[in-house]
């Protein structure tokens, strides 16, 4: 084995030291590569603040023209995803969104991508900022109850009624692992589809928890290994709360028991604590819908550091 100096790119990833503490990993080239796709290059191009607009959910949009293809929808989205899952947690909601629908995209898909592209333009230079502090191993889990529903398109598409899961999981105040994606079972109601959403998280960070205890076994300095579970909750929403912590359940919630609760026993042990938070303090709320820009760019910084 021999030292070759400082990795400045990995996997497509550019690591640049700011100071002492701070690592900034970026994809600029890859973005580049994206506007050039989408021919969002020229000096002229517009540029957006957010990956997508609020106004309404992104359909099938069966009964609009097909997309006319002045670029390679699948390839953009291809590009899309790996740049989402390697440096920029914030556009992975609008990424998601678009990618439903590769098989065969339509005029509104093309322009949501354009969109995304736009927002692109205006952070190219920009990715995730690495400041290691004595913060503790942390997850954050939100769900957009049935925020896909389209009425003119129930009858015929299912996922209108699907909610979205999104969360991610900080290691001493730096993301390592965030997901947004439609969850693959219907929930009945909002404290359901948070229940959903705070197992599949569990599911992840169950290997992470396991790797990190090994680690202090074998004398790194890892810092501490449980982490904290946050989880939004609206209106009947301390349920969820209620339902993850409490060893009774209800009659009406069998199927909720009998789907989510492998964690108990990690509750129970107190490897993992579930705890309230706010919206304005959720940052997984990034991940399942476009929030207000003030919001948005809040978690942004939370997040991403910028």
């Amino acid at each position: 084995m021999t030292e070759e100096g400082d990795i400045e790119d990995f996997l497509g990833v550019n690591k640049d030291r700011v100071d002492d503490e701070t690592f900034h990993l970026s994809q600029t080239h890859l973005i580049e590569q994206i506007l050039r796709d989408l021919n969002l290059d020229r000096e002229n191009a517009q540029a957006k603040e957010t990956p997508s607009p609020r106004s309404r959910a992104l359909g099938a949009h069966e009964s609009s023209p097909v997309f006319d293809g002045h670029f390679h929808y699948q390839s953009v989205l291809g590009k899309l995803n790996y740049l989402e899952k390697c440096s920029r947690p914030n556009i992975a909601c609008a990424t998601h969104q678009c990618a439903r629908f590769s098989s065969d995209p339509r005029k509104e898909h093309g322009k949501a991508v354009k969109w995304l592209g736009r927002c692109l333009r205006a952070t190219r230079d920009k990715g995730v900022y690495i400041r290691p502090t004595d913060d503790a191993f942390k997850v954050w889990a939100d769900a957009d109850f049935s925020g896909n529903w389209i009425p003119e398109e129930a009858e015929d598409e299912s996922d209108t009624a699907r909610s979205r899961s999104g969360y991610i999981m900080s290691y001493l105040g730096c993301p390592v692992l965030w997901k947004s994606q439609l969850q693959t079972e219907i929930a009945l109601s909002s404290t359901e589809s948070e229940h959903i959403t705070l197992s599949q998280a569990a599911r992840k960070v169950k290997p992470l928890m396991l790797l990190i205890q090994e680690m202090k076994k074998e004398g790194f300095n890892v810092g501490c290994s449980v982490p904290t579970v946050k989880c939004t909750l609206f209106e009947d929403n301390s349920d969820t709360v209620y339902l993850a912590n409490a060893p009774s359940m209800r009659p009406r919630t069998k199927h909720t028991n009998v789907k989510c609760h492998h964690f108990r026993s990690m509750v129970a042990s107190r490897a993992l604590r579930i705890e309230k938070t706010t919206s304005e303090a959720q940052l997984a709320n990034m991940l399942t819908k476009q929030s207000t820009l003030e919001l948005f760019m809040a978690h942004r910084m939370a997040i991403m550091g910028w």
